[in-house]
């Protein structure tokens, strides 16, 4: 992040109204019109914080019909924290030790759960042109994807042909599919199915969509899953993306 943007996030978390909602949209996504009950100001008032925290990118918002969905997008504030402290201690900081232990333990360990679901949008911006960007995205995959179930000889590959696979191989046949895609569109989107560490009755999609905007592309990274959800899934997978786009972001820009 330049100086001018880092500016910019920190005049819009320095009004008490705007740090509340972002407190209330890490409970989940909110409507604008539920956000306006929760503060005794005017709804324009409210829209006025929205637009702010909008244009440094602290929320990501989504149109359901006539509805406007507000969603907390911690990116930008991981990409401050990441300038002042080490990549090696960033990644510890962010502790994805919910993950993790899913990831190893395979299921096996016996989790509560209830049927629920959860619902996840992220976007970055990374300086460069949006065909450099899905190249890193599909091809370079092995070298940002940071998540593996076989950490020795394994390697990943991303077939982005409708129903090719994102496969981890481990050699001599054996490896397991991280994802199926189920749409692709060459340097705008592309959408796949698969758990993500997840395990048992779930069903799980997640995305990327591609901007073009001026010398950079927006990547807008969508994540829905519903079924027998662990109750801390939500907030690893989200920090495992925030991760995973900022990986991306060097990988792409770095070229």
């Amino acid at each position: 992040m330049i100086n001018e943007e880092i500016t910019h996030l920190f005049k819009a978390l320095s009004h008490p109204i705007r740090v509340d909602i972002l407190d209330l949209l890490k409970k989940g996504p909110i409507s604008t019109g539920e956000l306006s009950e929760q503060f005794d100001v005017s709804r324009y008032a409210i829209m006025k914080h929205l637009t702010i925290l909008e244009e440094v990118h602290l929320i990501v918002v989504r149109r359901q019909g006539r509805t406007r969905l507000n969603f907390l997008n911690i990116i930008p504030l991981q990409e401050v924290y990441n300038r002042w402290v080490s990549k090696y201690e960033s990644k510890m900081a962010t502790s994805l030790t919910n993950l993790k232990t899913n990831l190893e333990a395979g299921g096996t360990e016996l989790m509560k759960k209830e049927i629920s679901s959860f619902q996840i949008e992220q976007e970055i911006e990374i300086k460069a042109p949006v065909e450099r960007v899905f190249q890193s995205l599909v091809n370079d995959i092995n070298t940002w994807w940071e998540f593996r179930l076989q950490a020795e000889n394994s390697h990943l590959t991303l077939d982005s042909t409708v129903g090719g696979f994102f496969k981890e191989d481990w050699g001599n046949g054996q490896g397991a599919i991280w994802g199926t895609v189920l749409y692709y569109k060459e340097n705008e989107e592309i959408r796949l199915q698969g758990l993500l560490g997840m395990t048992g009755a779930v069903n799980s999609q997640y995305g990327y969509v591609l901007e073009n905007r001026g010398d950079s592309t927006i990547v807008k990274l969508s994540h829905s899953a519903v079924g027998l959800l662990d109750p801390n899934w939500e907030e690893a997978h989200s920090q495992g993306w925030t991760l995973l786009l900022n990986n991306l972001k060097e990988q792409a820009e770095k070229q």
